[in-house]
């Protein structure tokens, strides 16, 4: 009598692709968290408009930029928050989000900086926006401090 051939995997079979999925999956997790937290800084960045018409102003005007929320007619700086912005501030001209709330734990507690650039001697250029460590366009200067804590590799692409 002849044996039918056994259909179906072994055990072996099984551990074997389970073992490949398990490191395709770890391979993968650490892109798709790096992902995901730079989809929370960019969701943050809106927050720093409501503050931009005041430096536009100011600049236009020839005045100092706004040295705080109060001199932005902004709320306190607590008073601007989001799922993972914890504050946003104004300080000596330049706009500082502070991480916190739902935001993933490697941001709780950083900070990101959104200057405005311009040209000095011609006011009516508007300004150009710079996050984190972005330098400044050739005859543009950048105003304010820049205070990013947030690690470079979570920075969107407009902010490299």
């Amino acid at each position: 009598m002849q044996r039918r051939p056994a259909l179906g995997f072994t055990l072996i079979e099984l551990m074997v692709v389970a073992g490949i999925m398990v490191t395709l999956m770890l391979v993968t997790l650490p892109g798709y968290t790096d992902k995901l937290v730079r989809e929370q800084v960019a969701e943050a960045l809106p927050l720093a408009d409501i503050a931009k018409p005041a430096f536009q102003l100011a600049w236009l005007a020839g005045l100092p930029l706004p040295a705080d929320n109060a001199a932005a007619g902004l709320p306190a700086a607590d008073k601007i928050v989001n799922q993972q912005v914890q504050a946003v501030t104004v300080a000596q001209g330049a706009i500082h989000i502070t991480f916190g709330n739902r935001a993933h734990k490697d941001l709780q507690g950083k900070v990101l900086t959104v200057r405005p650039a311009g040209v000095e001697d011609a006011r009516i250029v508007p300004f150009t926006w710079l996050c984190g460590a972005m330098a400044a366009p050739a005859r543009m200067t950048a105003q304010g401090e820049n205070r990013t804590t947030v690690p470079l590799k979570f920075l969107p692409a407009r902010c490299r």
